[in-house]
C-alpha cells in the first residue's frame, strides 16, 4: 500500500470539540505512512472538499483511512453528507461500484458485491469518550456486549460494498474523562508500521 488517502471527518464544536485530537493522529498516520515510503493525500471535510476531486483520491489510494470523532456512536453528519454526494457521484459515474451485485440472471450474486475498489483497504481511526471496558462485555448495559466495529458498521460498510478489505481500526477511548494520548500514538503507529 503506496498510496493513502486520509479523511479527517472531525466537526468543531467551539469550546466542546475543537479538533486536537483527530488532528493529531491524522498528522501521526501521515507522518508513519510517509516514514514508510507511500504518498499521502489528505482532506479535511469541514474545511471544504470537490466531489470529484475527492473520487479521484479515492481511485487512486490503495489505503484509505477515516478519522473521526464519534458523536452520539456516529460520525458527525457532515461525513455522512461527505459519504453521499462523493458514493453516490461515484456510483452514478461507474466509479468504485457499478450497482449493488445482483442480478436477475444470476440469482446467485449477492447483494453488495458489485463494487469495483477490490484490492483497496479501508481503516477506520476513531475517538470515543467512552471507555474501553463498554465494549466486548455482555454485563455492559449499554453495548451489551458490542465492539467499537459492529457499532460504526455503517462507516466501514460503505466501503466493503465497493469492495474495499476492512482492516482492522484503531480506537482511541475515554478521550474527555482519562485520555491516554501518547500511549494512543505509539499504538497508532504500531498499527500503521505493521500494514
Amino acid at each position: 500500500m503506496k498510496k493513502v488517502l486520509i479523511i479527517n471527518a472531525h466537526q468543531k464544536y467551539d469550546g466542546f470539540a475543537v479538533g486536537k485530537l483527530n488532528q493529531t493522529f491524522e498528522d501521526v498516520a501521515k507522518e508513519t505512512l510517509q516514514a514508510k515510503g507511500c504518498e499521502v493525500k489528505t482532506t479535511y471535510i469541514e474545511k471544504g472538499y470537490d466531489v470529484a476531486d475527492e473520487i479521484s483520491k479515492h481511485e487512486w489510494a490503495d489505503l484509505v483511512i477515516t478519522q473521526t470523532p464519534v458523536y452520539w456512536f456516529n460520525a458527525p453528519w457532515i461525513y455522512k453528507k461527505y459519504i453521499d454526494e462523493v458514493f453516490t457521484a461515484a456510483l452514478v459515474q461507474g466509479k468504485l461500484l457499478i450497482d449493488d451485485g445482483r442480478t436477475r440472471s444470476d440469482l446467485s450474486k449477492q447483494y453488495g458485491t458489485g463494487g469495483l475498489s477490490k484490492g483497496k483497504k479501508f481503516l477506520l481511526s476513531s475517538t470515543w469518550n467512552a471507555p474501553k471496558e463498554a465494549f466486548g462485555d455482555t454485563n455492559q448495559i449499554l453495548m451489551e456486549g458490542k465492539s467499537v466495529e459492529d457499532t460504526l458498521i455503517s462507516i466501514s460498510n460503505v466501503y466493503k460494498f465497493c469492495g474495499y478489505e476492512i482492516l482492522n481500526g484503531f480506537t482511541s477511548f475515554d478521550v474527555m474523562k482519562n485520555p491516554e494520548v501518547e500511549d494512543d500514538i505509539k499504538k497508532l503507529k504500531k498499527l500503521l508500521v505493521d500494514l
